[in-house]
């Protein structure tokens, strides 16, 4: 990974970020405060924003975090001063479409695909999720877990 390289970052990494019981929590933690240290860039979209306000909100027993309106809303403003938010533009709509028909996608793959379509528009090879296996037939990129983004992050600053 080099200087001014992206990071596509999932959901997943933001609701680990903000949960200390997920094992992940460490790791999403110190990648938001690592990468600008390395000269890299963590990004997301809107979708990302707006699934993470969903489940963060839900009830615990539901799987979620249980978090109040104020907390997830202040969660995300600080994701904000760390992450650029991309636009989800017509392209990436089309790109969407495009993926749900090539692949025959319904329901929650739905949202993987914006996630893949949106990357491809902004030019961004590199996913973080704790998912890959929701990617891997879709993205052509790299997909990395948090610990594995970590190490490479580290390894530039070195």
């Amino acid at each position: 990974m080099t200087r001014g390289s992206v990071l596509f970052l999932d959901t997943n990494v933001l609701l680990a970020a903000s949960d200390r019981s997920r094992s992940a929590h460490p790791d999403c933690t110190s990648l938001f405060s690592e990468a600008s240290m390395a000269g890299c860039h963590l990004a997301c979209t809107p979708l990302v924003l707006r699934e993470y306000l969903v489940v963060s909100t839900r009830p615990i027993d539901v799987n979620g975090l249980g978090l109040s309106t104020g907390g997830a809303l202040r969660n995300v403003r600080e994701f904000r001063k760390k992450v650029v938010v991309l636009d989800e533009s017509t392209q990436v709509l089309k790109g969407l479409l495009a993926l749900v028909e090539a692949h025959g996608l319904t329901g929650k793959r739905v949202h993987d695909a914006n996630i893949v379509a949106a990357m491809a528009v902004h030019r961004v090879d590199t996913l973080v999720t704790s998912n890959d296996s929701d990617f891997k037939d879709l993205l052509e990129g790299r997909i990395l877990s948090p610990a594995e983004s970590l190490s490479l992050l580290r390894e530039n600053l070195t």
